[in-house]
């Protein structure tokens, strides 16, 4: 099984053999050819309104040399698009904003892929009243 993008011998980024200035000059539907199934999809069948507005607010910012705010955003469903690399994103996982930079590996991706909405947990001790048995044990 092959990879869907490389880095090539001199060091290039290649995603299904274009680089990525050739990525970046290319309109989002001949970016969506390249991408897989289910984001070509939602690409095809029209990005909404909020998408299309996310999408404007990367284009600004990505023509400003100062991309250093992150541009928050509750679309975890976003496909990560050539116009997105090198800026950062504020995606929101349930609870907060969390910053995720966009890479060009990411590519083809979903932006909700790269902020879990779901946090590890470590048990500890049992807490007094957590076991029958405990009802017994001194308090003092």
């Amino acid at each position: 099984m092959s990879s869907e993008y490389q880095i090539g011998h001199e060091g290039e980024f290649s995603f299904r053999g274009h680089t990525l200035d050739e990525l970046q000059e290319m309109e989002l539907e001949e970016v969506a050819e390249l991408l897989p199934a289910r984001q070509r999809r939602s690409i095809v069948r029209g990005l909404t309104e909020e998408k299309h507005k996310l999408l404007e607010k990367a284009r600004e910012a990505g023509e400003e040399e100062t991309a250093n705010d992150p541009i928050r955003t509750h679309l975890r469903d976003m496909p990560v698009v050539p116009e997105m690399v090198g800026l950062t994103f504020a995606v929101h996982d349930g609870q907060n904003f969390e910053r995720v930079k966009v890479e060009p590996e990411m590519l083809g991706h979903y932006l909700g892929e790269f902020q879990l909405t779901r946090s590890s947990v470590e048990h500890g001790q049992a807490g007094i009243g957590a076991t029958r048995s405990s009802k017994f044990v001194p308090l003092k």
